[in-house]
Parts: structure tokens; C-alpha cells; sequence
């Protein structure tokens, strides 16, 4: 951390703590609601072939969300956007186990789409901001809460369906601890006191342009990488259920097996990267990844299912770090504006992802639907290369 004074450094060291938690919160959100897909189909009567519409619209809405959150924070700033905004998905998420019809599931779902693409812009934002101002890497810490927040939203989910409990007594019991903890968590979130003109110099810094050719391989890695994500947090519930027969609380260990990988493989991420280099780790990861989907979609039961999903998990942890680590290298004086435009790639998986699983399901069967996202995801082993820290962009750029 920099030179700074005793009582600014004890500040700062909250403000991390309550970000933490806040990508903890978040994380359980998102897992009790990608967990709770059959229950929601069933409570709305929303058939499979709906169902890719309108898992489509929410990372759709959550990028007008995001775009809409930068140009609040201008106006006001990034703790209060989040202050508010928190709160709010959680409210979002108790309104979705609360309706019948499908305009109120459109409703809830549209209005959780667009808060929580303001909650990720941001959280990562204060991120970044307090990023700059440890003058180390401390973002992959809170990307490992949501991981932790992630595996509790999907025990409780499971927890949830074994005694039966209906998404308005599950949803409204969890927002009614969740928001309590976020308004909490908001009183220590970082502010221009500590942040100084940190977030606003990573704004202006995002804001710079830089050339999109050398940034495409990894881009594509990116949104591969997603597609896989959000294949294992829309569908890996709902393919143990309607395509292995599983009970729906045994259902919901898809997920946290997934999420539990994911955390544990990127605890020991970084020291795999010391040790053998980034291109040697991503080519594994791809092709760990791609072997957990096929291990799922050949699992002969739930138990066998559960696992493959774990060792996709092992296989995407060190990608999705890689390539923003990647971008920061390529570009070492810009790298906030060639990690936020590898983000947008993020929701461009999310959008493929959904949609792609969903229509091969309805047309033949889930098994042949996981096996979709495993070949896109063995994509990234040619692009592996591109990781290599030696390389070097054409950087005959200009900034404006």
C-alpha cells in the first residue's frame, strides 16, 4: 500500500471490507435466482421455449444499466450509485418470487436486469478506484467474495427447495437479511476522502481510445469463456432436473459444486501462472473446461452431472483473470480502458450463452445442449497464444 497516514490506511482497509461484502451480497443474489429456474418456470407457467427470451433480456438490460450507471456516478459518484442500487437487487429479487403471470415475471426479471448492471458497473468501479490507491492487484480478492456469496445463495436455494419453501418465502427471507447487510456495508463504502481522484482518473483513463485489433483474440476468449459461465448458471440446474431426473434440492449442488471449483482454482490461479506462464494455463483450462461439460453431458445420474460441472469450474477459473491480466499487459498505460472493454465481453457470453443452450435443449435434448458451449469453449486453445506475457501489440496509437 502506499505512504499514507495511519487513520487514511485504516479507511481504506474498511472501505475494502465493505466492498468485499458487497460482491459477497451480490453474489448470493445472483446464485439464489440462477439456482431457483425451475421453481420460477413452474411458479409462472414460463415453458422452455420462453424461457431463452427472457434469460436473454436480463444481461441485455444489465448493459443499459451499466451505461446508465457511468453516467450517474459522473453526476453523483460511485459509493452512492452503489449505496442505492444494492439494496435495490435485493428488493428486485424478493418482487420476482412474488408474481403469477408472465408480465410479472418480465417486470421483476427486466427490473433486476437493469440494477444489477448498475450494481456490477459500480462495485467494480470502487474496485478499480481503490485498486490505484493500494497500488497492487487486490481485485481478484473481491471477485473470490462473490465465489463465497455465490456458494451461499446456492446452499440456501438447496436449503430452500429440501423443506419445500416457496420462492416468496425464500426470495423475501433472503432480501429481508441480504438489504439490511448492504445498507450496512454502505456506510463504509470508499469515498472521495479516501479515493482522492482515483475512480476519476480510472474513468478518464477507460475513456481513452485504444485500438480494438489487438484486443479481439482476447476479447472473443472472453466471451467464449461466458458462454460457458452462463450455460453452467441458467441451465445446470435445470439440466439435472428435467435431464438427469434429479430431485430439485440435489439440483441445486450443480451450481455451488461449480462455484466452490471456481473459488478453489483461483485460489491456487496465480501461483499455476508463476510457475508454467499464463498460455500453458489457459490451454489447460480450456480443455478442463470443455471436458466438464462433456462429463456432465454424459453423466448417467445427478452425482456424476454434479461433478462434471465441478471440473468445468476447475477449467474456467484461470481464463476469465487471464485475460483481463492480458489486457493490462498489452496495454500497460491504459490497461482500465482495455479491461473495460474486455467486460463488455462479458455480457456478449451471457447473451449467447442463454439463448444458444436453451433453443438446442428445446429442439433435441440438454445433453446435446452442453455439448454446444464445450466446443465453443475449446475455441480459446488457439487463441491461447495472445496470453503470452512477451507479447507485445501494435502500439502505434494515439489517444485522442
Amino acid at each position: 500500500m502506499r505512504d499514507m497516514p495511519d487513520q487514511s490506511t485504516a479507511r481504506l482497509r474498511q472501505a475494502r471490507a465493505a466492498l468485499a461484502v458487497s460482491f459477497l451480497l451480490q453474489g448470493t443474489t445472483f446464485a439464489l435466482l440462477v439456482t431457483c429456474i425451475p421453481e420460477i418456470q413452474q411458479q409462472y407457467g414460463l415453458s422452455d421455449g420462453l424461457l431463452p427470451v427472457f434469460l436473454a433480456a436480463v444481461p441485455i438490460l444489465a448493459g443499459v444499466g451499466s451505461i446508465t450507471s457511468e453516467r450517474l456516478v459522473r453526476r453523483t459518484s460511485a459509493r452512492t450509485v452503489l449505496r442505492v442500487v444494492q439494496p435495490a437487487v435485493c428488493l428486485a429479487l424478493a418482487g420476482a418470487g412474488l408474481g403469477g403471470t408472465l408480465w410479472q415475471l418480465a417486470i421483476a426479471l427486466g427490473v433486476f436486469g437493469l440494477l444489477v448492471g448498475a450494481l456490477d458497473a459500480s462495485m467494480n468501479m470502487l474496485g478499480v478506484g481503490l485498486q490505484r490507491r493500494y497500488g497492487r492487484s487486490i481485485m481478484l480478492g473481491f471477485h473470490a467474495a462473490f465465489s463465497l456469496g455465490g456458494i451461499a445463495g446456492a446452499a440456501i436455494a438447496g436449503l430452500g427447495s429440501h423443506y419445500h419453501l416457496g420462492l416468496r418465502t425464500l426470495f423475501g427471507g433472503a432480501a429481508a437479511v441480504l438489504i439490511p447487510l448492504a445498507l450496512l456495508a454502505g456506510t463504509r463504502f470508499a469515498g472521495r476522502a479516501e479515493l482522492g481522484d482515483a475512480v476519476r482518473e480510472a474513468a478518464e483513463a477507460a475513456a481513452r481510445s485504444i485500438p480494438w485489433k489487438p484486443l479481439l483474440p482476447l476479447c472473443l476468449a472472453m466471451a467464449f469463456a461466458y458462454i460457458a459461465d452462463a450455460s453452467v448458471s441458467n441451465y445446470s440446474v435445470k439440466y439435472l432436473t428435467d435431464g438427469l431426473g434429479s430431485r430439485a434440492d440435489l439440483a441445486k449442488l450443480s451450481y455451488l459444486g461449480y462455484m466452490v471449483a471456481l473459488l478453489l482454482g483461483r485460489t491456487v490461479g496465480d501461483r499455476a501462472v508463476q510457475r508454467w506462464g499464463a498460455v500453458p494455463v489457459v490451454r489447460t483450462g480450456a480443455g478442463v473446461a470443455a471436458l466438464g461439460f462433456v462429463l456432465a453431458a454424459a453423466a448417467p445420474g445427478p452425482w456424476a452431472g454434479i461433478a462434471g460441472f465441478a471440473v468445468l469450474g476447475l477449467g474456467i477459473c484461470a481464463i476469465i483473470p487471464q485475460v483481463f491480466a492480458a489486457g493490462g499487459r498489452l496495454f500497460p498505460d491504459d490497461s482500465d480502458a482495455a479491461v473495460a472493454r474486455l467486460n463488455l465481453f462479458n455480457y456478449v457470453g451471457f447473451l449467447v450463452g442463454s439463448p444458444l443452450v436453451g433453443a438446442i435443449a428445446d429442439a433435441s435434448s440438454y445433453r446435446l445442449a452442453m455439448l454446444a458451449p464445450a466446443a465453443l469453449v475449446l475455441a480459446v486453445l488457439p487463441l491461447a497464444g495472445h496470453f503470452a506475457p512477451t507479447r507485445t501489440p501494435e502500439l502505434a496509437y494515439t489517444t485522442g
